[in-house]
């Protein structure tokens, strides 16, 4: 009985051994599985965490590099609105200076408008009375120009009475003849009216040279036609026209007004012109 229990003791020690046996090999097996697991889960994370890595360096440098672009547009953009400040400033100056100009030349020029206008007044003012001169002249010598012997001309404020010389000297005579005395009576009291041009008087001949005894007294056709410029401007003088108006010039044959060929154009080139010009 005894040996029997025995028997029974062992079989079951053995057989709870042998079940340890088997629970402790399971168990094993169950870690080294997890172990495998965990290992290759720490490669997967090492992999992760090195790729990881990569990227977070790349990121630095990435951030790294904005962040100096971002300081560099930075000191662009203040250097930009120093710029833009001055450049501002300088555009309200100019625009300043600008407008000031403006008013200045709005000024000058109503002041220039102003002048026009005066000159202009002052201009037809002359016209008229140059006009009126001519008028009283024509009035006054109507008969002489019917018979053209005088011609009265109005060119740009010029007034020229234009006279044949033997309406006012005989022949070879510098000597003004009594009709001619009465013809010249005619523009006096016009002439004493225009205070404000010069009266020229201009002794023109044609071109036949002076001969015989004459020419002892004018060796040429200019002292001819310079004495007889110069004895009516005498006679003007005489009849109270202020001698600072008058001046005599001669030109001899020297400004023909027609042809010397033919005896009515030398004719026209023996005259006396009393022209009304500018002051000096």
């Amino acid at each position: 009985m005894i040996k029997r229990l025995l028997v029974y003791m062992v079989g079951t020690l053995f057989m709870l051994s042998a079940s340890g046996c088997l629970v402790a090999e399971s168990k094993y097996l169950k870690k080294v599985g997890e172990a495998d697991g965990l290992s290759q889960e720490l490669a997967t994370l090492q992999q992760a965490h090195k790729k990881l890595t990569l990227e977070n360096n790349e990121l630095n440098v990435r951030f790294n590099k904005l962040t100096g672009d971002a300081a560099a547009l930075a000191v662009d953009k203040k250097q930009l609105e120093e710029i833009l400040r001055a450049k501002s400033d300088t555009l309200s100056k100019n625009i300043s200076e600008a407008r000031q100009q403006v008013a200045e030349l709005k000024i000058e020029n109503s002041k220039l408008n102003a002048d026009i206008s005066e000159i202009q007044r002052v201009k037809e003012e002359k016209v008229k009375e140059v006009s009126g001169t001519y008028e009283q002249l024509l009035a006054n010598m109507k008969n002489e120009i019917a018979k053209g012997q005088v011609t009265i001309s109005e060119l740009k404020g010029k007034l020229t009475v234009n006279m044949e010389a033997a309406i006012l000297f005989d022949s070879g005579s510098a000597e003004v003849k009594t009709e001619g005395l009465d013809i010249l009576n005619k523009m006096v009291e016009t002439l004493k009216n225009v205070g404000d041009k010069a009266i020229r008087i201009e002794g023109h001949t044609d071109v036949v040279q002076i001969s015989g005894s004459l020419a002892r007294t004018f060796p040429t056709n200019w002292e001819l036609s310079a004495a007889r410029a110069i004895n009516v401007t005498r006679f003007l003088q005489q009849q109270g026209i202020d001698p600072r108006n008058l001046s005599a010039a001669a030109f001899a044959e020297y400004k023909p007004v027609a042809d010397n060929a033919t005896k009515e154009g030398r004719a026209k080139n023996r005259r006396i012109e009393i022209t009304l010009v500018a002051k000096d």
